[in-house]
């Protein structure tokens, strides 16, 4: 949902304030559980595009508070996309698609009739 996207990132965004001068490594161990947590939560099939809009606006959201740390502190897209890629997973579907997840046989005397 749009909805709470929107606020997950909000959310995520007050956090970054807060750790803006906490070191790259730390922000990105920390970073990295969010958003691994996030993509197996809502790794389902058919929300890829979702999930990779996620990763991107956390990537954006942590080049704006890399970049808030002083007036030099510019750092290039060329940069943040190597930092990102050492830290934040890459997306992908989790969870299999229902008909796998749901193909169960049930043996013997079923409560399920």
């Amino acid at each position: 949902m749009a909805q709470r996207m929107r606020a997950k990132l909000r959310e995520l965004k007050e956090s970054l304030w807060r750790r803006m001068h906490d070191s790259i490594a730390e922000t990105g161990q920390w970073l990295r559980a969010l958003v691994s947590g996030h993509l197996r939560y809502f790794g389902v099939p058919r929300n890829y595009l979702a999930l990779d809009r996620f990763r991107d606006r956390v990537r954006r959201l942590w080049r704006r508070a890399l970049m808030r740390r002083s007036q030099k502190g510019y750092i290039s897209e060329a940069r943040m996309s190597q930092i990102a890629s050492c830290w934040l997973p890459t997306p992908r579907i989790c969870q299999p698609y229902p008909e796998a997840r749901l193909a169960v046989m049930i043996q013997g005397k079923s409560p399920v009739r």
